[in-house]
């Protein structure tokens, strides 16, 4: 089938790339003409991996980038939504941009005969998709519902892991207003070893806010009760390990530490709360999991203040940009409020990423940033560990390089050594 994704952050390459794995024509759209030249001439706008090489295998052939709306909705059957949905100032969403596509893909479509679908894969908080993309698209079109198909299908995509997750789903749900539309978004899965779910737009935009929300939960859960062991003398990883076991609960997102990041977790439980207010209701809850969560990083900064004192003229190294490993993405780090709380505090900041250094650079310009933990170390008075890189499991010499060897763990990544001074932050 012919495909149009609007838009090329994450979701969008990662769709439009693993579309066109599964034999549909695909053309992106989008107005930077930057990231437009770079997908037509195979190279990924982002780094994820397995992206690279199934973009240079497609693009060319079955898939192209435009900034034309027009020339994409005329020659696709299928449209995804795929914008930003970003935070406002007080933590509910941002619907701009996905208003701005709604009524350019509308434009668009008010001259094209035959049947198109939209489909809503931006993460857009319930009843979006029916009171917000559908209006605009009607008005801007001239038609109605039914003329056009109109369905929610959301992403459940792990950064680092987002092609393979999108070839191997664990789930597909599909929420749409008549059997026509949903059948035939649910058909450019096939292929896919996964049963697909139909349900209702609104049900579907709930499923993603609730999917993400529990497993943000069960992070501030974990690190809830490693703050109480931390105190008890606890190993709170033991704790975690034994409760995982129990198959109602599982053994995933138990890990304690410096707390979650990325684009999706503090978003979208933050839109959830944001959402519930607004039908009146108080999230005691969700609100209680964002508080946990922005504790965490403070933490780091205390125990480090229990050791050192004054971190005025200290050097301290940050191993960790990047919000997670195997991502060069920073947004919502851990490392970003633990950095700010260094600076504030006179400390000199020497860091080290395998991929995010020139993305916090951005951030904090007045921060060293060094090309290799070793380098990182050299003269520090301590290090805080904040991503869980795989390298840094297999720091050993690279602390000798250190004044003072004071190590705060924040991921549980390293072992306690006789000749360093090792806290974990939850054990």
């Amino acid at each position: 089938m012919r495909i149009s994704i609007i838009g090329t952050g994450y979701v969008g390459t990662v769709s439009a790339v693993c579309f066109a794995e599964l034999g549909h024509e695909v053309i992106c759209v989008d107005v930077d003409r930057s990231k437009i030249d770079r997908i037509n001439a195979g190279i990924a706008p982002i780094y994820e991996e397995g992206l690279s090489g199934l973009l240079k295998k497609h693009a060319g052939k079955r898939l192209s980038a435009t900034s034309d709306y027009d020339f994409a909705v005329m020659n696709s059957d299928v449209s995804f939504i795929c914008v930003g949905t970003p935070s406002d100032p007080d933590g509910n969403i941002d619907l701009g941009i996905v208003k701005a596509a709604s009524a350019s893909l509308g434009d668009s479509l008010r001259a094209k005969k035959g049947y198109h679908v939209i489909v809503v894969k931006s993460t857009v908080v319930p009843e979006t998709t029916e009171k917000v993309v559908l209006p605009i698209i009607e008005k801007r079109s001239g038609k109605r519902a039914g003329d056009f198909g109109i369905v929610m299908n959301p992403e459940f995509l792990r950064e680092g892991k987002a092609v393979y997750d999108f070839m191997h789903p664990d789930k597909i749900v599909v929420g749409s207003l008549d059997k026509r539309s949903g059948d035939i978004v649910a058909s450019l899965y096939k292929g896919l070893d996964c049963k697909v779910t139909g349900t209702n737009p609104r049900t579907a935009e709930m499923i993603k806010y609730a999917n993400n929300s529990f497993l943000a939960t069960k992070i501030s859960f974990a690190n809830e009760v490693g703050n109480i062991c931390k105190e008890l003398d606890i190993d709170t990883y033991e704790v975690m390990s034994a409760i995982g076991k129990d198959f109602r609960i599982g053994k995933y997102f138990l890990n304690a530490g410096a707390g979650f990041g990325g684009s999706c977790f503090p978003k979208d439980v933050k839109a959830l709360i944001g959402k519930a207010k607004e039908i009146g209701y108080e999230p005691v809850l969700l609100k209680s999991v964002i508080t946990v969560n922005e504790r965490q990083p403070g933490r780091m900064v205390q125990l480090l203040k229990s050791r050192l004192g004054s971190l005025k003229g200290r050097k301290i190294a940050v191993l960790g940009l990047a919000f997670k490993n195997d991502t060069d993405d920073i947004r919502e780090s851990r490392s970003i409020p633990v950095i700010k709380e260094l600076l504030d505090n006179g400390a000199d900041v020497s860091a080290y990423d395998p991929m995010a250094n020139g993305n916090m650079k951005k951030l904090f310009g007045n921060v060293r940033y060094h090309s290799s933990a070793e380098d990182a170390l050299s003269g520090a008075d301590a290090c805080l560990v904040m991503t869980e890189w795989d390298e840094f499991k297999s720091l050993d010499r690279e602390f000798n390089v250190m004044t003072n060897r004071l190590i705060i763990d924040g991921r549980h990544m390293l072992m306690p050594r006789k000749d360093v001074e090792y806290v974990g932050l939850c054990w």
